[in-house]
C-alpha cells in the first residue's frame, strides 16, 4: 500500500491559540509530506511497497534506517493529527480510559506529570507515548521517529517533540507546549478508539 498524506481532520486555524496555522501548514504540508514521499520511494526500492505502514515500520526497524525513519514518522503523524482536536484535552476521559489510567498510570494527574516529563526529558528530537503492552498502559519516550510498535506495544497516545512541532509557537519552551497539548488539544475519543483496538 503506497503511503498517502492524509488530510487534516480540521482546518488550519482549528487548534489556535495552542497550535498555529503556520505550524500546521509547515508540519503537515511540508514535513509529513516529505516522510510520505521519501517513504514511498524507499519502500519501493526495498521491495516493501505493498505492505501496510505498520508492517513496513516493523520490518525496516534495525535493518534499513532511511526507510524506517520515514515510515515510522508517517505512522506517527497519521495518528498525531487525530490525537488533537479543537476544544480537546482536559481530565474528562471516557469511562474505560479513566479506569485504565487510574489502575495503570496512577490517575490523570500522575499521567499528566509523567507524560510531560517524558516529553521534556527526551533529548533532541523524538516522541512521548502512552501505549498498551501486555494488557497494561505504560508511558515511554523514543528518539527520532521510533515508536512503541517496534517494542511490542500498541501506541494509543503520542506527542511529537521535534522542534518543528512547537518552535514557531513556543520557541524553546517545550514544557509549555506539552502542557497545552495535554490541557487543550488531546482528542480522547481517538485515544479510546486505539485503546479498544489494542485490547480487542
Amino acid at each position: 500500500m503506497a503511503f498517502e498524506l492524509p488530510a487534516l481532520p480540521y482546518d488550519y486555524e482549528a487548534l489556535q491559540p495552542y497550535m498555529s496555522k503556520e505550524t500546521l501548514e509547515y508540519h503537515h504540508d511540508k514535513h509529513h509530506k516529505a516522510y510520505v514521499d521519501n517513504g514511498n520511494k524507499l519502500a519501493a526500492e526495498a521491495g516493501l511497497g505493498d505492505l501496510s505502514v505498520e508492517e513496513v515500520v516493523k520490518q525496516s526497524f534495525g535493518k534499513n534506517a532511511g526507510l524506517f525513519n520515514n515510515a515510522a514518522q508517517h505512522y506517527n503523524h497519521i495518528h498525531f493529527w487525530k490525537w488533537m482536536k479543537k476544544g480537546g484535552g482536559g481530565n474528562k476521559l471516557p469511562g474505560a480510559l479513566q479506569k485504565a489510567f487510574d489502575s495503570d498510570l496512577g490517575g490523570y494527574d500522575k499521567f499528566k506529570a509523567d507524560f510531560i516529563a517524558a516529553g521534556t526529558t527526551q533529548f533532541g528530537s523524538g516522541w512521548a507515548w502512552v501505549s498498551v503492552k501486555d494488557g497494561k498502559l505504560a508511558i515511554s519516550k523514543t528518539p527520532n521517529g521510533e515508536n512503541p510498535l517496534v517494542h511490542g506495544a500498541s501506541p494509543i497516545l503520542g506527542v511529537d517533540v521535534w522542534e518543528h512541532s512547537y518552535y514557531i509557537d513556543y520557541r524553546n519552551a517545550r514544557p509549555k507546549y506539552l502542557e497545552a497539548f495535554v490541557d487543550s488539544l488531546i482528542n480522547w475519543d481517538h485515544v479510546l478508539e486505539l485503546y479498544e483496538k489494542a485490547n480487542a
